[in-house]
């Protein structure tokens, strides 16, 4: 356990100071090309109905998990019976690999950067490299809440949900919530062809992200307190807002976040040219600002160094 501490606290460092460096394969890439692959698979093998899918689904989910939990154990194991030391040292790049930090804080500032040039389509395309959503409409105040949308929402599933895990099991089970989350956000759509076969993945993401998605949102509120913002007000938004979206867990930090910073996110959004009616999360205390990117960006920060601290502190009573 101590070595995966040592390696979780490592890869962190390493992640800060470098983020992704788009000259190096990433794993992550690995894993979603193994689910394109394993969806071909799986559609040519169950019939093409409604329960034929949703079982294609569970069945790609399995495969999926397990292969991208075994290949990094393996290695793992292999590294330590050359010695301990080439298994922290793959394991901490392992852990580099799994969070995000500093890469979220970068996408989200590059779409900071094109806004303050007042370059509309730049900015446009920017965002349409961290969102999900249809791009090609959106204002400037749009653009902007995306951004802080999105740098609150995958504070969570992006920094604080993978430490948790590779707190609990290291890389291995880093690589296993990467696994489940990179499949819901390939997959898990309501809209054809994926609704059906998405089920499963969207679904496991869901309950998998239950825990860590209320854990991130406390977290962040220390943040948000330790920083001198609005804690009062983001928690009133968390407890009234943090249920105002289709996921059960997605709501929760974009309330927080909401709320510290006296803001209203959310709203009616368009996906692959359909409308989606959404609750609004915050109350429109003042006009959202360019500079709130790099506000929620610093947020993130504090609560990924937080996480940390937490992580690390309670390894370390384990370990007593």
């Amino acid at each position: 356990m101590k070595w995966s501490l040592y390696a979780l606290m490592i890869g962190f460092v390493i992640d800060l100071l470098v983020g992704d460096p788009h000259c190096i394969p990433h794993p992550v890439v690995l894993i979603g090309k193994l689910i394109s692959a394993t969806e071909k698979l799986v559609r040519r093998i169950f019939p093409k109905t409604v329960r034929g899918e949703n079982v294609a689904g569970g069945a790609l989910w399995v495969i999926v998990t397990v292969v991208s939990t075994a290949v990094p154990l393996g290695i793992l194991w292999v590294c330590h019976l050359v010695s301990p030391w080439l298994r922290l040292a793959a394991e901490s790049l392992m852990c580099w690999q799994i969070l995000a930090t500093k890469s979220l804080r970068d996408e989200s500032m590059k779409v900071y950067d094109a806004l303050e040039t007042g370059d509309i389509e730049k900015s446009r395309y920017a965002v349409s490299m961290i969102v999900g959503r249809d791009t090609a409409e959106l204002s400037d105040p749009a653009v902007t809440r995306a951004a802080v949308e999105t740098v609150a929402e995958n504070t969570s599933d992006g920094i604080v949900a993978p430490m948790l895990f590779l707190a609990l099991g290291g890389a291995p089970l880093g690589f296993f919530y990467k696994a489940v989350n990179t499949m819901d956000s390939m997959l898990g759509y309501v809209e054809p062809p994926y609704k059906n076969v998405g089920l499963v993945p969207a679904k496991m993401d869901d309950v998998m992200n239950f825990l860590p998605a209320r854990i991130s949102a406390f977290i962040m509120l220390a943040a948000g307190g330790l920083m001198g913002m609005n804690l009062k007000n983001g928690w009133k938004i968390f407890r009234r807002d943090r249920f105002n979206h289709a996921s059960p867990n997605s709501a929760q930090t974009e309330s927080v976040c909401a709320g510290l910073m006296g803001l209203r996110l959310a709203g009616d959004a368009w996906y692959h040219g359909v409308l989606h009616k959404k609750k609004y999360i915050g109350d429109p205390l003042r006009e959202i600002q360019h500079q709130d990117i790099p506000r929620s960006c610093r947020l993130l920060y504090v609560t990924a160094g937080l996480t940390l601290l937490l992580c690390a502190g309670v390894k370390a009573l384990i370990l007593l």
